[in-house]
């Protein structure tokens, strides 16, 4: 749901950007290591942890040590977190990912949410004891989320677009990884709100007939058939992942173009943020 957060944890541990790390909402549970040390890291906002009685900062590694355990509360600025740990989560790969798709039935444990008690295999590696840190570029969380129009902008009429990317609009309690439901203004179709189906992407913007916006995410279907007014682009999906519900969020048009350049300038941050890890006071 957050890319750069995930990438971010993984290179606190050492990791490469694409590890398999446990991505959990709300808060991270509690966890034990069974064998050598590891060294573990927590990222996607201000998530609270601690090993047995010390606490551990977000965005900042540590060493797990078997018997000791592991807690990860919850971050009053975001929904997901990542948990990462040295060589990465060796969950058999399907389809070429480690990642679970629970509508599916595919992928992590069995095809279904972790549970108290499951086992997940670890790669073990030596670990250096030192702990790192890196805190993530600051951005503004108050600033409009970027769009690409379009496919189907002319399904609406000129004045729903200019509502659209006017108005305030509340992320509802209808929220999962595969779609965000919206509130706010409606939006008017113009040519009605069927289409042949076609490709859906993360970040699509269907706008149904009852005129209320979603958001579709990381678990999207392939195909929809409700005009899509919009794309959120790559570097501002995370940002809109993270909005809690009953949070405001406003949209801002881009060019193709400028999305463009915005996703290569994002993927390189991405890469880089091995470069900016460095050891913790």
């Amino acid at each position: 749901m957050d890319l750069e957060s995930h990438a971010l944890a993984n290179a606190l541990v050492g990791n490469t950007a694409d590890a398999a790390a446990v991505e959990f909402a709300h808060s991270g549970g509690e966890w034990e290591i069974s064998g050598p040390p590891v060294r573990i890291a927590i990222a996607g906002g201000s998530f609270v942890g601690s090993i047995d009685d010390s606490p551990v900062p977000p965005h900042t590694s540590a060493l797990l040590r078997e018997g000791e355990r592991l807690r990860v509360g919850g971050a009053k600025d975001a929904v997901w977190g990542y948990l990462a740990v040295s060589g990465g989560i060796q969950v058999r790969s399907e389809l070429g990912s480690r990642s679970t798709h629970v509508r599916a039935g595919m992928g992590g444990v069995e095809g279904r949410p972790i549970a108290a008690g499951d086992l997940l295999p670890l790669k073990g590696m030596p670990v250096d004891p030192g702990a790192r840190t890196l805190r993530p570029a600051i951005t503004d969380a108050g600033a409009p989320i970027r769009v690409v129009l379009g496919p189907q902008d002319d399904y609406f009429t000129r004045e729903s677009v200019v509502v659209f990317l006017s108005s305030h609009f509340e992320v509802t309690w209808q929220s999962d990884r595969m779609g965000y439901r919206l509130e706010g203004p409606g939006l008017e179709h113009a040519n009605g709100f069927n289409i042949v189906s076609d490709a859906i992407l993360p970040g699509c913007i269907q706008v149904p007939g009852n005129g209320r916006p979603i958001v579709l995410l990381r678990d999207a279907q392939t195909t929809g058939g409700y005009p899509k007014l919009g794309t959120i682009i790559t570097p501002d999906l995370g940002r809109f992942a993270q909005l809690r519900p009953l949070s405001k969020v406003r949209f801002r048009a881009v060019t193709p173009e400028e999305g463009q350049l915005l996703r290569r300038e994002f993927i390189s941050r991405v890469h880089a943020l091995p470069l900016h890890v460095r050891a913790a006071a």
